[in-house]
C-alpha cells in the first residue's frame, strides 16, 4: 500500500511538472514569433546598408575614415557579450558563455579591456571566473529599444574615435534559422564594409547615385550601419533565446509525459501484486477455517 501510495505522489507531482514546462512552452512560441517578425523586419534596412557602404567601398571612398581604420595606439579592446536574464533555455547560455570566456582568454588587451555584459547568467558567470570591474546593462530586457541601442552603440563609436579603445567586439547568438543559431564573436569596430558584388542574394549588383558626394555621405551613413548591425545582433541574440526555451520546454514536456507513463505502468503493477496478495490472504484464510 506504501509503494503504491508513493508512487501516485510522484504522477502528481510529474503531471504538475508538465503542465508548467507545456504553459513555458506556449508562452516562449508566442514570444519568438514575435521576436522573429521584429529581427527579420530590420534585416532588409541593414542590407540595404551594406550595400550602399560596400559601393562607396568600391568606388574608393572611405579610406583613411576613423570608423574604418586600424587605431595606430596600443589601445585595449571592449567586448559586449548579450546573454540571456533567465534560463531554462537548453544550451544557450552555456554555449554563449564558453565562446565568450575562450575569447577573452585570447589575448590580454581583451581580457584586461572594458567587458560590457547584457543579461544577468553572463554577468555571474563573469563574476564566478574572477572578472571584475564590468559594466552590467540591465535596462534592455526581451523588447530592446532601438534608442537604447542606439545610444550604446554611440559610446562605442566615441570611445573607438577617441582611441580610448581598439576594437569594439560583440559576442551574441546569431539566428540562422529556426533550427540553427551559432554562438558568434562579431567585429563591430572598426566596421569591415561588405563587398560590392555581395550586396544582393540574387547576383544582381545595386547602382546608386549620392547627393551630396560620397565622402559627406559616408561621414552619416557609416555611423548608421553600426548601429544597425548592433541592433540587429540584439534582434538576433532575442530570437535565439526564445526558440532554444521553447525547444527545451517541448522537450521537458516530453519527457515529463514518459515518465508519467512510466510510473503509471509502476503503479498499475504495484496496484495489481497488492490485489493479488489481498486475494491469496481472503482465499488462505477462507482454507483454514474449513
Amino acid at each position: 500500500m506504501g509503494k503504491s501510495r508513493e508512487i501516485k505522489k510522484r504522477m502528481k507531482a510529474v503531471g504538475n511538472i508538465k503542465r508548467i514546462t507545456r504553459t513555458m512552452q506556449m508562452i516562449a512560441t508566442s514570444k519568438f514569433s514575435k521576436a522573429q517578425q521584429a529581427s527579420l523586419a530590420t534585416k532588409p534596412y541593414t542590407s540595404a546598408l551594406f550595400g550602399l557602404v560596400g559601393q562607396l567601398g568600391a568606388a574608393g571612398v572611405g579610406e583613411g575614415h576613423p570608423l574604418l581604420s586600424e587605431p595606430q595606439s596600443d589601445a585595449p579592446e571592449l567586448t559586449l557579450i548579450i546573454t540571456a536574464d533567465r534560463g531554462l533555455c537548453g544550451p544557450y547560455n552555456g554555449s554563449l558563455i564558453r565562446t565568450a570566456l575562450a575569447h577573452l582568454k585570447t589575448d590580454s588587451k581583451i581580457a584586461n579591456g572594458p567587458i560590457e555584459v547584457v543579461g544577468k547568467k553572463g554577468a555571474n558567470t563573469l563574476k564566478f571566473n574572477g572578472f571584475t570591474g564590468f559594466t552590467h546593462h540591465t535596462h534592455f530586457g526581451d523588447k530592446p529599444s532601438y534608442e537604447d541601442v542606439e545610444r550604446l552603440a554611440q559610446s562605442f563609436i566615441d570611445a573607438f574615435v577617441a582611441g580610448k579603445v581598439s576594437a569594439v567586439r560583440v559576442i551574441y547568438m546569431r539566428y540562422i534559422s529556426a533550427g540553427k543559431q551559432t554562438p558568434e564573436v562579431l567585429q563591430l569596430l572598426p566596421f569591415s564594409a561588405p563587398k560590392a558584388d555581395q550586396s544582393a542574394e540574387s547576383g544582381r549588383q545595386d547602382v546608386y547615385e549620392f547627393s551630396p558626394d560620397a565622402e559627406s555621405l559616408l561621414d552619416s551613413i557609416l555611423p548608421a550601419a553600426v548601429k544597425a548591425v548592433l541592433f540587429q545582433a540584439f534582434n538576433d541574440a532575442i530570437v535565439s533565446e526564445h526558440i532554444a526555451r521553447m525547444v527545451a520546454m517541448k522537450a521537458a514536456t516530453d519527457n515529463a509525459g514518459k515518465m508519467g507513463n512510466a510510473l503509471r505502468r509502476q503503479f498499475n503493477r504495484a496496484r495489481q501484486a497488492q490485489i493479488t496478495t489481498e486475494l491469496t490472504e481472503i482465499i488462505s484464510g477462507a482454507a483454514a477455517l474449513e
